[in-house]
């Protein structure tokens, strides 16, 4: 190879491999943190020795903070944007992260609104504003087209996104999406949610993720101690107290490939939930056996193959 072409092809290579090079500085609020937030950053840190596939921590300013983003798989691979559930920031991916960055580069963001390594300036009162804030991180990322993966309040999210940019999001895929084709069901384990709201944060926790999650011993003590201290750090935003279900008109208007998948222990969803997503024009829906509200845990390996199968 001649050398000029030699130098042409280095500086490209260069550019592709550093392309979110000025994105890659630890901002001062990670490494000059107080002492609450620096024992969660901990916690986080401990969580990420679980991913075991290379990653790369991007903190990207925006107009509302700066969105923390983990990147992971080969540059060329189909892009993934990965939205997690209430409180568990983008590491609860980690059963995950390994089979769907095998041959997708998967950007998994935290959530601006909730503890994470995300950093909000001014509050999100409404969902239009958190919706302009990811449409920010996309452009800063260049993502045009991408496949879309949502869990829980993630799902919800997952969808008014998808609503807004039909023609962006390649598919969808729904884990138990919270509060998105039906009103959260009233049962036993949200009455003793509710019964022990009283009691202490250490009760309350560990009642949550009996709910949450058919086989809790399964979570890695690792994340368990990043989400306790989550909860604990956690507020309620305005707009998230008025989440609630989209119309018919408003799901059957979304063209992409969706796929839900519920657990049949699932708090959260039931039957009706995949009986509405298979009336969409390109639904699929399924529920997974032995898994509760936290299916990607319970049940990874099965969940990582439907999620990959759609996917290809």
């Amino acid at each position: 190879m001649k050398p000029f072409l030699v130098l042409v092809f280095s500086v490209l290579l260069f550019n592709c491999s550093d392309e979110y090079k000025k994105f890659k500085k630890t901002p001062d609020y990670i490494t000059n943190a107080n002492i609450s937030d620096k024992a969660y950053f901990e916690a986080y840190n401990e969580t990420l020795k679980l991913w075991d596939v290379a990653f790369e921590e991007l903190y990207i300013p925006t107009t509302d903070g700066v969105a923390h983003v983990l990147v992971s798989g080969p540059e060329n691979g189909e892009p993934i944007v990965l939205l997690h559930g209430m409180n568990a920031s983008s590491t609860m991916w980690y059963p995950n992260i390994k089979a769907l960055s095998s041959n997708h580069r998967v950007y998994a963001i935290d959530f601006i609104l909730e503890p994470g390594k995300s950093l909000l300036y001014t509050d999100l009162e409404s969902v239009d504003q958190v919706i302009d804030w990811y449409q920010e991180v996309f452009f800063a990322l260049k993502l045009e087209n991408f496949h879309v993966i949502g869990a829980s309040r993630g799902g919800w999210l997952a969808v008014n996104l998808a609503l807004d940019n039909q023609k962006s999001i390649k598919s969808m895929v729904l884990l138990s999406p919270a509060q998105t084709f039906t009103w959260i069901k009233p049962s036993v384990d949200l009455f003793k949610n509710i019964v022990t709201l009283l009691s202490s944060k250490e009760k309350r926790i560990a009642q949550s993720l009996e709910s949450m999650s058919s086989n809790v011993p399964n979570i890695s003590k690792a994340y368990l101690e990043q989400y306790y201290i989550a909860t604990e750090k956690d507020s309620v935003n305005q707009f998230m107290s008025r989440m609630q279900p989209f119309s018919n008109d408003e799901l059957k208007s979304l063209q992409m490939p969706v796929l839900v998948l519920i657990g049949d222990d699932d708090m959260i969803n039931e039957k009706r939930t995949i009986e509405i997503a298979k009336m969409l024009p390109q639904g699929k829906g399924e529920i997974i056996e032995n898994a509760g509200h936290f299916l990607s845990i319970d049940q990874a390996e099965i969940v990582n193959a439907k999620m990959l199968g759609f996917l290809e």
